[in-house]
């Protein structure tokens, strides 16, 4: 029946965006698997994921459609540009500023501090570049924050490959967010708002934020704690590799007697041993 009436038809494309508002408001733990596999694909189980932009248009997409459907009552009784914004803001608290964690909020703060983490890690790459370069082969503004380049190949500030690909990521999902208000998706257009208009909002929002401070409390401390994880995963699986051996020409420096290697294994050993204890310390502070 469909085709008969669109030859474009997709029962598919019409079921988006339920499946979407579905996806993104259950709370359930077989739903987010399910987001999860929307979300990231194939990758879902890696630990360096990142959200795959073409799925994320196509949720943000759906869940638009159903929002834009279910909000159609609201437009026939020629609600305000304010009444229009505080139902949005009300959905995404109700979506992320939850006491207890859901699947959605959980992937949110996941990608969330990634992509705080890759974008500090970038910028600070770009400046320090941008500030010139000595004859020692440093650039300044690295040599005056760290003289002896103790964090000069640190993987706390050295961009790799994740934080190139998650700032990537996040360039296109600010155009799509862009490119939804250009093209007239968005409901509202925030510049034509005049002052009144933005202290009304900015107080509804501060209200909501009021209301939800338990949710949002809890939001922000999970964020905190994924942003000290990460940092302690990075730590751990980039140390070794960040270890620089300058061979000497002594050959009685060359020698190996053996103590040496043990130092050091004990050293990796202490070295585990603290970020497991960050790690317990992590968890106690999450729970």
């Amino acid at each position: 029946i469909g085709l008969s009436n669109d030859s474009k038809y997709s029962i598919i494309n019409e079921c988006l965006p339920y499946v979407s508002k579905r996806l993104l408001t259950d709370k359930s733990e077989r739903t987010g698997g399910a987001l999860s596999t929307f979300i990231f694909g194939p990758d879902k189980a890696k630990e360096d994921r990142i959200i795959d932009y073409d799925r994320v248009e196509q949720l943000v997409s759906g869940f638009g459609d159903y929002t834009t459907s279910a909000s159609g009552e609201l437009l026939g009784k020629d609600a305000s540009r304010t009444e229009t914004i505080e139902n949005v803001a009300t959905q995404v608290l109700d979506l992320l500023a939850t006491e207890e964690e859901t699947p959605l909020q959980q992937i949110f703060i996941e990608q969330l501090a990634k992509i705080i983490t890759s974008s500090t890690r970038s910028a600070w790459s770009d400046i320090r570049e941008r500030s010139g370069v000595l004859p020692s082969g440093r650039t300044v503004l690295g040599t005056l924050v760290d003289p002896l380049g103790i964090f000069r190949s640190s993987p706390i500030v050295r961009v790799n490959e994740l934080d190139e690909r998650t700032v990537e990521t996040t360039r296109n999902l600010l155009q799509l967010l862009s490119d939804t208000n250009s093209n007239g998706e968005s409901t509202v257009d925030i510049s034509a708002l005049d002052s009144s208009e933005i202290i009304e909002i900015t107080s509804i929002i501060a209200r909501k934020l009021f209301e939800r401070r338990s949710g949002v409390i809890q939001t922000s401390n999970r964020l905190a704690v994924q942003l000290l994880q990460l940092t302690a995963d990075r730590l751990e699986k980039g140390g070794e590799r960040d270890i620089v051996v300058v061979p000497s020409s002594d050959p009685i420096e060359n020698a190996s007697d053996g103590r040496i290697h043990e130092e050091g294994n004990k050293k990796e050993k202490s070295t585990s041993e603290r970020l497991e204890s960050a790690r317990q310390i992590l968890a106690a502070i999450d729970q």
